[in-house]
């Protein structure tokens, strides 16, 4: 298997919205995007499948040598082969890639975020920094692009988050801001014994809101200069958008199952994105 098809296989293997928004990339970008995203699934993998920490805090710290390595011309993992080619076309930089790790790094030492603003700057490193350099290889043109990157980014993390309270909460995980647990009177054990409430309904509808509110602010930020280049972002957009709305359709019904989009519907609203400019 080369490089090229190692990557291919970890995304389309994933399953995720990110997947569906690539297809309609020119070849080189979608190479490029596709051994990203790969990267990104290696490292986030170690943290969600390795039951050990003290073992995927080794396994981190390879990924911070390789990443080195790489940088210095000397890749040995296939995702860093698959990547290194298309760094200086695209302007990639190590710390972005180092960012990232020290995001996964973060999901090993805190379980909990104080508040929203410990919250984003985890979201800035998992999320942010990922749409950072997604944009890139889409074709930013504009400064401002970075700025509706990072934050559709968050927006993205956000869903996420909302998606997977109960499969977080198996883990130990709660992301959810402890001062906004107090706020709707939503205890912890609430949580991670997967007990639904009316408060715990109410808090995730405020959640959501927020989400939807970073949606709409990211789009704004989008400069006309660059809509057409980033028009995967806005597939994914669309595709994590209209997931949160079904979240909210079916009342927050989070704890005890993952709620999804169908493979073909992720590919209608990326198609239709592509075709219509439309969300």
């Amino acid at each position: 298997m080369t490089p090229e098809q190692y990557v291919q296989q970890k995304a389309a293997s994933s399953g995720s919205s990110f997947y569906y928004a690539f297809l309609f990339l020119p070849a080189e970008r979608r190479a490029a995007i596709t051994a990203f995203y790969a990267f990104c699934r290696e490292v986030d993998d170690v943290v969600d499948e390795v039951s050990d920490p003290g073992v995927a805090r080794t396994k981190l710290a390879w990924w911070q040598n390789e990443v080195r390595s790489a940088f210095a011309g000397q890749p040995s993992h296939p995702v860093m082969q698959a990547m290194m080619p298309h760094v200086p076309t695209f302007g990639l930089k190590e710390e972005s890639f180092q960012a990232i790790i020290q995001g996964c790094q973060m999901d090993l030492e805190q379980t909990r975020y104080l508040d929203f603003a410990g919250l984003q700057r985890y979201c800035h490193l998992v999320a942010g920094v990922v749409g950072e350099v997604s944009a890139r290889i889409f074709g930013q043109t504009q400064e401002a692009t970075t700025e509706y990157a990072h934050k559709l980014g968050l927006a993205f993390q956000l869903t996420n988050i909302i998606r997977d309270v109960g499969e977080d909460a198996m883990m130990g995980r709660i992301y959810l801001p402890v001062s906004e647990l107090q706020q709707f009177d939503v205890k912890a054990h609430e949580i991670l014994n997967r007990k639904y409430s009316d408060n715990f309904t109410q808090m995730m509808r405020f959640q959501a809101e927020r989400a939807h509110r970073l949606y709409d602010e990211a789009l704004a930020l989008l400069p006309d200069a660059d809509r057409r280049a980033q028009k995967p972002g806005l597939m994914m957009a669309s595709i994590y958008r209209t997931l949160l709305r079904e979240i909210e359709r079916d009342n927050f019904q989070v704890l005890h199952q993952r709620i999804s989009l169908t493979p073909l519907r992720k590919l209608w609203l990326a198609w239709k994105m592509q075709a219509l400019g439309r969300m």
